[in-house]
């Protein structure tokens, strides 16, 4: 089995550099043909591979689909960073940063709150159902694949969740969604802090904060200003977000 591994990465890593004939991808393995044919088939099946018009293979959809989620998993939680760090900074709670990956919530990062007040998340997963970052994420998706649930909708509409015992532990937690280009939501913000020390009434007041925050990483990432940060940070309007860019043009010009 392992040699079997073995070589079909062998094989993937070989599509890579440019398509193969069923004779060059034996020879590449060197193996016989049925074993790369059999090889080339599997990968096929799980769209890792594609057969062209001229019966040659090449790297299938799968392979791009897999570097790009993964690239950008990478780089929002290297933009998200150090806003999770100034948010934890200001409210001491646990800050936590989760993406949708394979339809479970996946934690990339987290800022802990006191010592010994939560275990890290960190490369955990979490189901979608039942907690604050999988309504967050479920709701960020487009309309034809969103679920057709009233709280996601509501969600939608608040530009937030929240969650008392989230995911049958015995903590409380807010998340907001961070927007990638075009408003794709590609990540979940969290404050969490122990149900037993922390109301949710209480955790509730940080949404603010939480909003700020998620706004901040959104625009690092290349996402668009949203009314919803600006009303509830500041009181500041949109055109707030314009003013700033008109300012630094005509500071520009000046220059």
């Amino acid at each position: 089995m392992s040699q079997s591994v073995d070589r079909a990465l062998t094989l993937l890593d070989a599509l890579g550099d440019a398509p193969l004939s069923l004779e060059q991808a034996a020879s590449s393995l060197g193996v016989h043909k049925s074993t790369a044919l059999r090889l080339l088939r599997t990968l096929e099946e799980h769209g890792f591979a594609r057969r062209q018009p001229d019966r040659r293979y090449r790297i299938g959809g799968r392979v791009l689909s897999l570097a790009h989620r993964a690239l950008e998993d990478f780089d929002v939680r290297q933009v998200a960073a150090p806003y999770l760090a100034a948010l934890n900074a200001r409210c001491g709670y646990t800050v936590r940063l989760a993406v949708l990956h394979d339809g479970e919530v996946l934690y990339l990062d987290e800022v802990a709150g006191p010592p010994g007040a939560e275990p890290s998340r960190i490369g955990r997963r979490a189901p979608v159902e039942g907690t604050a970052v999988g309504r967050v994420l479920l709701a960020g998706l487009s309309a034809d694949d969103a679920r057709a649930e009233p709280e996601l909708a509501a969600v939608r509409r608040r530009g937030w969740a929240a969650e008392s015992r989230e995911h049958r532990e015995p903590v409380t937690c807010v998340a907001a969604p961070v927007a990638g280009s075009g408003g794709r939501t590609v990540a979940a913000c969290a404050l969490s802090a122990p149900a037993s020390e922390v109301p949710p009434a209480e955790l509730a007041r940080m949404v603010p904060e939480l909003l700020c925050t998620a706004e901040a990483i959104s625009l690092a990432y290349g996402g668009s200003p949203t009314p919803r940060w600006c009303e509830n940070r500041c009181g500041a309007r949109p055109a707030g977000h314009a003013s700033r860019t008109s300012g630094r043009a005509s500071a520009a010009r000046r220059r």
